[in-house]
């Protein structure tokens, strides 16, 4: 069963907004010698990485909810300029929205086994993906969703 993290999105205001920036690094970094991917630097490296490489996605806290997830491909400790200790987290570009979970703010990342990630809203009803956010969150703290 893979392990996911969950990280906060600093700066990020929506999905929508989120997806916007992973598009514009990922055309700014595409060469014809590098393969395109989306990389995220943390201070900490992962100690369960067998168990995270295994299927884990990296879910994104936007304004307080667990909004989208990425899944992640490779986990690459580095030295940086100044001799630190640091780990590059890298993904699939593709980002894919959840089902919208409340999560408190946090430093750094935390583990999140597989039974507690939010399901994909690809399997929810017709049209619920593309709903905008705020409505989306609106419902959900009726109890329509």
């Amino acid at each position: 069963m893979p392990l996911h993290l969950v990280k906060l999105s600093v700066g990020s205001t929506s999905f929508r907004d989120l997806k916007e920036w992973i598009d514009a690094r990922a055309k700014a970094s595409r060469t014809k010698t590098k393969p395109i991917r989306h990389t995220h630097v943390t201070r900490m490296t992962p100690k369960r990485e067998a168990e995270l490489l295994d299927g884990g996605s990296i879910y994104w806290v936007i304004k307080g909810e667990i909004t989208a997830r990425q899944k992640l491909v490779a986990i690459e400790p580095f030295r940086d300029k100044d001799g630190i200790g640091r780990c590059r987290l890298v993904m699939e570009t593709k980002l894919i929205p959840v089902s919208p979970r409340p999560m408190r703010a946090f430093q750094g990342w935390r583990y999140l086994d597989a039974k507690s990630a939010p399901p994909d809203l690809r399997g929810s009803p017709q049209g619920l993906a593309d709903m905008p956010e705020p409505m989306r969150r609106e419902l959900r703290e009726l109890g329509l969703l």
